[in-house]
């Protein structure tokens, strides 16, 4: 008995050294928190989405999740070939070029109408606290924190850490203008050393003027956050981008729901919506989208074009590599949905929005 107290004492003590880490971010407190808890959307001591969203489908167990991840995980869930991939250099792009370059997942660079933003970057080759997990998958890291040009804004949709990753941000923290972010996830960056002047954290449907002619709302999304034991102590969702000639949804995780279409009717149509598609599970279907409510999602944002993110870099599910974009372009060809699927590095001119190439197609 003694034994089995004691290994369960080190292990609780291992587990608190190991939540205490830097990396790990930290929980709002002060004047962010008297903020949060006057949320419309803050109850019971944590952020809760819109509709009712319960972290596993009626017909799911968490031992049900474990076995599959064992017995069921597709064979492909990982590339065996090295993905393609370009590299431009960002740092001398044409000013008057509005442009897109995709860095696997969820991560990116826009230039538009002369602003620099980065989305959700993550160059460290792994999203998860420890290096060793959930690597990304060769070829896809082609891009480094140092190959950035001075940033005017960086998103961050939530705190997950593969959106928010603390050696990436760390690195970039020196070129950075603003962090525009969902209430409480601030707490993380200003953990971090970010200077609280330069974070802009909003609750949904909250507006920030970024400069003139560059206005952002941050909007709902259906998912969760957090970085340790303790969920939804910080915001998760999207952003409404709109520049002096262009109009964007930059999306975050989200299971389908109505909200999208609230979205459209209130501030579409998009010039381009940038959606998830990837790491979805019947599972856990109300906080990812399947790829065929990817597409419907992009048709009540009334979206002039889509591109599909968070796919092609890291296994977080248990499907194969290339389904995601396999099911997603089938299905916006059935509805006669305009796609945009570049390969990572690729320049997207972004006034032209041209079919991009089947890369992946006869891979492993």
């Amino acid at each position: 008995m003694y034994i089995t107290i004691s290994i369960m004492a080190l292990v609780s003590i291992a587990t608190l050294l190991t939540l205490n880490l830097t990396r790990f971010g930290k929980a709002p407190s002060g004047e962010r928190l008297k903020r949060i808890q006057q949320s419309i959307n803050y109850k019971d001591g944590k952020f809760q989405n819109q509709s009712f969203t319960p972290d596993l489908a009626e017909d799911a167990s968490y031992f049900s999740v474990m076995k599959d991840a064992f017995f069921k995980r597709s064979k492909r869930n990982r590339p065996k070939d090295v993905l393609p991939s370009e590299k431009n250099n960002l740092k001398e792009l044409d000013p008057e070029k509005n442009v897109l370059v995709w860095f696997g997942h969820s991560s990116y660079f826009m230039q538009i109408d002369g602003k620099k933003i980065v989305v959700d970057p993550v160059f460290s080759g792994s999203a998860s606290p420890f290096s060793f997990m959930v690597r990304s998958f060769k070829g896809t890291d082609v891009y480094t924190p140092e190959d950035m040009p001075d940033i005017d804004y960086l998103f961050i949709t939530h705190d997950h850490w593969d959106h928010l990753d603390y050696q990436t941000v760390l690195k970039l923290k020196p070129k950075v203008g603003k962090v525009i972010t969902g209430l409480g996830t601030g707490a993380h960056l200003q953990q971090w050393g970010f200077d609280p002047d330069k974070i802009i954290e909003k609750d949904w449907n909250e507006q920030a003027i970024l400069d003139s002619g560059f206005i952002t709302s941050y909007v709902p999304g259906r998912h969760f956050s957090g970085r340790g034991f303790k969920r939804n102590q910080a915001m998760w969702g999207a952003f409404v981008l709109q520049t002096p000639s262009k109009k964007l949804f930059i999306g975050g995780d989200s299971g389908y729901d109505t909200h999208f279409a609230k979205i459209g009717e209130e501030y579409g149509p998009f010039d381009l919506a940038l959606l998830e598609c990837g790491q979805y599970n019947n599972y856990w279907k109300y906080i990812h989208m399947m790829p065929e409510e990817t597409v419907q999602a992009a048709i009540d944002l009334k979206a002039k074009t889509m591109m599909p993110v968070h796919w092609a870099k890291f296994a977080l599910a248990y499907h194969a590599w290339d389904e995601p974009i396999e099911r997603l372009t089938k299905e916006a060809q059935r509805l006669a949905v305009p796609i945009i699927h570049p390969m990572i590095g690729e320049l997207v001119d972004l006034n032209k929005f041209e079919s991009t190439a089947a890369w992946w197609t006869g891979m492993k």
